[in-house]
């Protein structure tokens, strides 16, 4: 008897979300930093085992929108909802719930008819059990009866099994929905561009990392070696200045470390081209955020 069906990973921006994906996967697929909006764009994971086969779908933090940009981030965590098998409610376990948790549970999770489960993450940050029981009935009381829940550490692998055993539980019968060799439909073009994001999430503060955009303008593939050509768009001409860095400094660190991942993702040489052009006020403007591939399907 095989499983399979969708489920849809939802919760506030950095609550773990993509390194609970990339910890069951066995494998980096999303790019996984301690800041907010680290995801931006639904990203499905596909995990197959002997009982059948999960698609993960990794949503963007939810947070009520402030322009343009935060509006297709809400949209694209919204849209994967209604059509899942079974929901994943994550939340930092080691806080209790608070505002962002009551608006998603009233905005988004209401909405669906499909099972949920509460995800207690990070839960290797407190080890007082009264604690830990507190903060899980302040999440429970958001709901008007009670969510079957797990507690988890993402960053640890803790009860990963179990949870994953708990997901096939709920899903329907039916063959495999991708081949099993299978563990992402992304395309080489939008990975270098989250993980160049990524190297710039990790080499920047402040502004910077929610300024920036990546675009993939030109992708050369050979047996030998891949040869990229990527545009760095972000706000301002101060922040060209950051990211290029003295003497080009930081622009060819973040080259450097985003060339490595590619080259152990590819299993070969990796050319990378990175420019920085400004875009001004491009997280305002329909046309901008379009031609970047910020737009729900």
């Amino acid at each position: 008897m095989t499983k399979s069906g969708f489920v849809s990973i939802i919760g506030r921006p950095n609550v773990g979300k993509s390194t609970m994906l990339n910890q069951v996967l066995g494998q980096k697929i999303v790019i996984a930093t301690d800041k907010a909006q680290t995801t931006r764009k639904r990203i499905k994971g596909i995990l197959t085992n002997d009982k059948g086969q999960i698609v993960f779908v990794d949503t963007p933090g939810i947070h009520k929108p402030i322009n343009k940009f935060g509006e297709f981030l809400l949209e694209e965590a919204k849209v994967s909802v209604p059509d899942s098998d079974l929901v994943l409610f994550l939340v930092d376990g080691s806080e209790s719930a608070g505002k962002g948790d009551k608006w998603i549970v009233e905005n988004v999770i209401s909405k669906t008819n499909a099972p949920v489960l509460l995800i207690m993450n990070k839960l290797d940050k407190i080890s007082k059990e009264d604690k830990i029981t507190e903060n899980y009935k302040s999440y429970q009381a958001l709901f008007d009866k009670e969510i079957p829940t797990i507690k988890i550490s993402a960053k640890t692998g803790k009860n990963k099994n179990k949870l994953l055993d708990l997901i096939m539980d709920y899903l329907p019968e039916g063959d495999l929905l991708y081949p099993e060799d299978i563990v992402t439909e992304e395309s080489m073009r939008s990975i270098v561009e989250e993980i160049v994001r990524e190297k710039i999430l990790l080499n920047t503060k402040e502004e910077i990392p929610h300024s920036v955009a990546i675009k993939v303008d030109r992708y050369e593939e050979t047996p030998e070696i891949d040869r990229i050509y990527a545009n760095i768009f972000c706000e301002t001409k101060s922040q060209k200045g950051i990211l290029i860095g003295k003497g080009g400094s930081l622009l060819k660190k973040i080259g450097t470390e985003a060339r490595l991942d590619l080259e152990n993702i590819t299993e070969k040489k990796v050319f990378l081209s990175l420019q920085v052009k400004v875009e001004k006020d491009w997280r305002k403007n329909d046309k901008i955020l379009k031609n970047l591939g910020y737009t729900t399907e």
